[in-house]
């Protein structure tokens, strides 16, 4: 996906020192995440690695000159295998790089991604305390589902959960076809 500068494409071990760096920024300073030590350079390229190889997609935007601005990526809803056509999205910009667009193109490819694959729902699990966040799944056709009040305890402060959902093809309205895997 190309947006004048901005590319949306898979990402690759290379990637794993940019996401790195843009995701602890999200741990240390934020709520946006309930992780409260930053992963290290190899456990991210791990992390990609696993994900990638599950038939989930990671993907990651630049800007004209290759940096990475943003990333994000699905992964199974639950660990059951009833949960096989579900995924969690998940997606995180630059905090320098937040407002231009880069998590609206990141939402929109993760969405098209999943649907290619075959998924029939999304799921976005977001801290009360990330709004730009609600917004942006919003407008990518997210609705909200619940709330899990006091789910979550970072920086000394209980934090609700919003909970929001998005159909991805036919949702449940057929049966399902064997997903796709992607490598």
């Amino acid at each position: 996906m190309t947006n004048d500068e901005l590319t949306v494409e898979e990402a690759s071990a290379k990637d794993a020192q940019s996401i790195t760096e843009i995701f602890s920024h999200y741990v240390l300073k934020s709520t946006a995440t309930f992780e409260t030590e930053p992963p290290g350079c190899d456990a991210v390229r791990q992390r990609i690695a696993d994900l990638t190889q599950s038939g989930y997609p990671y993907l990651v935007s630049r800007d004209a000159n290759g940096k990475v601005l943003g990333f994000g990526y699905a992964q199974r809803y639950g660990p059951r295998v009833g949960y096989r056509y579900s995924v969690e999205t998940t997606v995180y910009v630059r905090a320098d790089c937040v407002r231009r667009g880069i998590g609206s193109a990141l939402v929109k490819a993760l969405i098209d991604e999943c649907e290619a694959r075959g998924f029939r729902q999304a799921f976005a699990v977001i801290a009360s305390s990330e709004p730009a966040s609600v917004i942006l799944h919003a407008r990518a056709g997210y609705r909200p589902v619940g709330t899990l009040e006091g789910a979550g305890w970072k920086h000394e402060q209980w934090i609700d959960v919003f909970l929001m959902q998005r159909k991805l093809g036919e949702g449940n309205d057929t049966l399902p076809e064997p997903l796709i895997p992607r490598n």
